[in-house]
């Protein structure tokens, strides 16, 4: 049954979990494109002090590659340093310049969400795994509201990737909680969530 609940509750149930990453407590926002991830990683993040994120957008995510592909430059640049504990450090993805723009320091700060399409894989060395969902329709008007309704085609082969990556990476089975991410329920957004 669905239930409000909010960030400042969750951030407590993140806290006191034991270290995933080398220091660190990874928690790993997943779910589809389009679903809430990246609004309900940064209302975390304010709910932990501030938690640095790291967003899969900030990776090259080829639209007709499968959506783990960017997993690779993730965990040698950011988790492998942070299992030593070791800052990580990556050079973000500059989408609208279609290059590579400023480093991005990683520190092994007691939490840090990572949050994306395939975060939550097997082998992500996450300490806590949160999945968001909404509908098929509503991710899609997301998706082209942001890129353009020209992106159209690659939305719809993007979803379907998707689809061929979660049938097989059950991540939703294997979450700690699962998130409504466009609820009909009553809350306060900024400080609140829905589960499903």
């Amino acid at each position: 049954m669905p239930t409000v609940m909010s960030f400042a509750d969750l951030a407590a149930r993140i806290r006191p979990l034991p270290p995933s990453c080398g220091p660190v407590r990874m928690v790993a926002v997943d779910g589809p494109g389009g679903s809430g991830k990246t609004t309900f990683a940064g209302r975390l993040s304010r709910a932990l002090g501030r938690a640095q994120v790291v967003h899969s957008d900030d990776f090259p995510v080829p639209w007709d590659e499968e959506p783990g592909a960017w997993f690779a430059r993730v965990e040698s640049q950011v988790l492998a340093p942070l299992r030593r504990g070791e800052p990580g450090r990556f050079q973000r993805y500059d989408w609208p310049e279609n290059n590579y723009a400023e480093w991005i320091d990683v520190p092994p700060a007691p939490v840090l969400i990572l949050e994306g399409v395939s975060t939550a894989r097997p082998g992500c060395p996450a300490a806590f795994r949160v999945w968001v969902e909404t509908p098929r329709d509503r991710r899609l008007a997301r998706g082209l509201e942001r890129d353009g309704a020209g992106y159209a085609p690659q939305w719809h082969a993007w979803m379907a990737e998707e689809d061929h990556w979660f049938a097989g990476n059950p991540t939703r089975e294997r979450s700690d909680l699962l998130v409504n991410g466009d609820p009909a329920a009553a809350h306060d957004p900024e400080t609140e969530f829905v589960t499903l």
